[in-house]
């Protein structure tokens, strides 16, 4: 059987949009709370976005409510250029959608089932063709007759992605695509996202980091309904630490090495590392704010006669940055509250000094009783 990267499904037609996913100042409040709070990103075509966030977030709501599933409290969102809410039809028809509970008839053949998907979408693609291209891409061409309801776990998030697919539209939503999926399947279905980001547009949300790494290209992060991050996937570690990190194979005294590094302008700091290479040594060097040493590195070494014979960036892993991140918005928030409840309590004797003065005048200071309450007064 060929690999999924061997198999495509052809190009979907193409708006002339720029950007095919565009949410505006979205806001989805649930009575008083907020579950989505002022986002806004924009996705271009071609990309593969993963949307991280801890539990509750918002993730899932805003994937709801770009997919037309739930309308917004305010905001917008558009699919290439198709307002979900004033324009639904149109928008719906440019997106495959899999939440993270598959909309599954369990009582259908997987055939029967991706059939009456195809007729559900009004789908003008050849039938026989259409379908085979996703069973064979999906992997679930060998259980198309099997009853969907004694198909694994595994297998039904499969023909999940595989209703998705039908039609061919020009974006995929994935809501937590290779939950129950064993390693095997994990590894097939990421390079199937990776597959179809060459003619589609992906995003993906997961709680999987690693996921993430392998297969999107920029990553956003929610926190509490509002977006904290925003960058591609290489450059995230940038947002914590402004600085660079290099580890750096050099062939020369390693005493002489250190001193030269050391001595370098936009150097912040240098360590020698036990890691060699034939008779190179490894040297992690950090660079100042903003600062590209990397030229002015190897014209110095080329002076020296000492070969460069490695140059490795070093960032933070995902994990780290997500948890710094979420960490340094719970902070900002809790330093909000604080200032807030302090100026409150500079208010308040203010407050009680009108207060008491209205007390003692006017009928309740004259009985004895209480002015009663504004709630009071409406009841």
């Amino acid at each position: 059987m060929a690999s999924v990267r061997e198999i495509k499904l052809d190009a979907p037609e193409e708006s002339g949009a720029e950007y095919v996913i565009e949410v505006e100042n979205l806001v989805k409040r649930f009575g008083s709370k907020y579950a989505v709070d002022d986002v806004s990103f924009k996705i271009k075509r071609g990309e593969v976005v993963g949307f991280l966030g801890p539990n509750g977030a918002g993730k899932s709501t805003t994937i709801n409510v770009a997919t037309g599933y739930i309308s917004s409290t305010s905001g917008s969102v558009r699919i290439c250029g198709h307002d979900v809410l004033d324009d639904p039809t149109e928008a719906k028809k440019l997106i495959g959608y899999l939440p993270e509970q598959p909309p599954l008839y369990v009582d259908m053949t997987v055939s029967e089932y991706l059939n009456f998907t195809y007729e559900l979408k009004n789908c003008r693609l050849n039938r026989k063709k259409h379908l085979e291209e996703i069973y064979e891409i999906t992997k679930t061409g060998d259980v198309r007759e099997r009853l969907i309801k004694n198909l694994s776990k595994g297998y039904r998030q499969r023909v999940g992605i595989a209703q998705a697919l039908v039609g061919n539209p020009q974006i995929i939503i994935l809501d937590e695509p290779t939950v129950g999926l064993d390693p095997k399947q994990v590894i097939e279905v990421r390079s199937l996202i990776r597959a179809l980001g060459e003619n589609h547009t992906v995003f993906l949300s997961t709680h999987i980091l690693s996921e993430v790494e392998v297969v999107c290209d920029r990553i956003i992060i929610i926190n509490k309904g509002k977006i904290i991050a925003d960058e591609k996937r290489d450059a995230i570690s940038s947002i914590v630490s402004d600085n660079r990190a290099f580890i750096a194979k050099i062939c020369g005294p390693s005493r002489e090495v250190l001193s030269m590094l050391r001595s370098r302008a936009g150097i912040k700091k240098v360590e020698r590392r036990p890691e060699t290479d034939g008779d190179a040594r490894a040297y992690l060097i950090e660079s100042e704010q903003g600062i590209d040493i990397r030229k002015s590195l190897f014209y110095a070494l080329a002076e020296n006669n000492w070969p460069l014979v490695g140059l490795e960036p070093v960032g933070e892993d995902l994990e780290n940055v997500f948890i710094r991140l979420v960490d340094r918005a719970d902070s900002g928030k809790r330093r909000t509250t604080k200032r807030r409840r302090a100026l409150i309590e500079e208010d308040a004797p203010a407050a009680e000094e009108s207060t008491g003065e209205g007390a003692t005048t006017g009928e309740g200071a004259a009985t004895g009783e209480s002015a009663p309450s504004e709630s009071e007064e409406e009841k």
